[in-house]
């Protein structure tokens, strides 16, 4: 597939839940978000065949997000169904981590290649502060549950907030020195239920390298498996890498190759961008997988040229409801 401005269109993010176990003050409020009626969530069939009509039309990779998409009893099942599409599928999932220990070794054997795990803070009472209630330790061994079952790369996603845990750079690039980890520091993002964000909280790419420049001999590093709009360092020996993801500062809009499906089956050219398609009428009115596959050819299509954000745009929705 490819958009108007010759896009090529092949990562389909998909959204299969929108509850969660955490409250991250910088997504939600502490009594969390409306919860959708679950008769209008899709059911796991119908994620199964839009997902076949995605790799018709040309998807070749799919990253399961939510909320948090371990909650969504079945996944590894529905994993197991979209690994049997095509053998050159690369399938991904992103996760607080925190049940992520019971379920890596199924996740694995059912087809999931890697993950990417959010952890904002290595200090315990710190954690629980901003995931309002979080136990690190379960997090902690959720991440050597995936290194140890070769859910590689594992990707370690930090949003870093200015007076929270911005003190916490230098300790979370350490991760990569000795570990196989990959560390990448994500600009906060202004979602509608984020508690008091501000432009004077955003901690931007460029600050961060400035706090790890004096650190040691960065060199730029091969970006490991995923193809997501990163850019990557490590230094001299170490196991794994640093990454940049700077969404508002220098975002990476023109060469973006995504679409996201969420939970209620709204197909999204762009996270930050009111254009969608319902595609839930769609499979549940019985349309094939051609018919289906034309649909999501036609949104790739119109993908707008980048985000709206700069102009103030704000969606109605939490990261929660929207997929992450």
């Amino acid at each position: 597939m490819q958009d108007k401005l010759g896009r090529r269109i092949d990562y389909l993010r998909v959204s299969v839940t929108d509850r969660c176990n955490l409250r991250c003050f910088y997504c939600m409020p502490e009594d969390g978000v409306p919860l959708v009626d679950r008769g209008r969530i899709l059911t796991l069939e119908e994620f199964a065949r839009l997902i076949e009509a995605a790799t018709t039309a040309g998807v070749r990779r799919v990253r399961f997000t939510g909320g948090e998409p371990l909650l969504r009893k079945g996944l590894p099942g529905l994993i197991r169904t979209v690994a049997g599409l095509r053998a050159d599928l690369d399938i991904a999932l992103t996760t607080n981590g925190v049940l992520l220990a019971g379920m890596a070794g199924e996740l694995k054997a059912a087809g999931l290649a890697r993950v990417n795990i959010s952890l904002d803070t290595l200090r315990p009472e710190r954690y629980a502060a901003i995931t309002r209630g979080g136990d690190l330790d379960r997090v902690w061994r959720g991440i050597e549950a995936a290194l140890a079952e070769g859910l590689a790369p594992v990707k370690i996603n930090t949003v870093l907030v200015r007076g929270v845990n911005d003190d916490e750079v230098e300790d979370l690039a350490r991760l990569t020195l000795d570990r196989a980890l990959h560390v990448r520091f994500i600009e906060l993002m202004p979602i509608r239920f984020a508690a008091g964000w501000a432009p004077d909280r955003l901690v931007t790419a460029a600050v961060i390298r400035e706090k790890l420049a004096g650190w040691g001999d960065w060199e730029p590093a091969h970006p490991p498996a995923g193809g997501g709009p990163a850019r990557y360092f490590r230094l001299p020996g170490a196991q794994g890498t640093v990454g940049f993801i700077p969404a508002l500062s220098d975002h990476f809009c023109g060469s973006c190759n995504r679409l996201r499906l969420t939970a209620t089956g709204a197909l999204r050219p762009c996270l930050y961008h009111a254009a969608e398609t319902d595609v839930r009428e769609l499979v549940r009115g019985g349309a094939s997988i051609a018919e289906l596959a034309d649909v999501i050819r036609i949104a790739a299509a119109g993908k707008p040229s980048g985000h709206r954000l700069d102009g103030g745009w704000r969606d109605q929705r939490s990261m929660s409801q929207l997929g992450g």
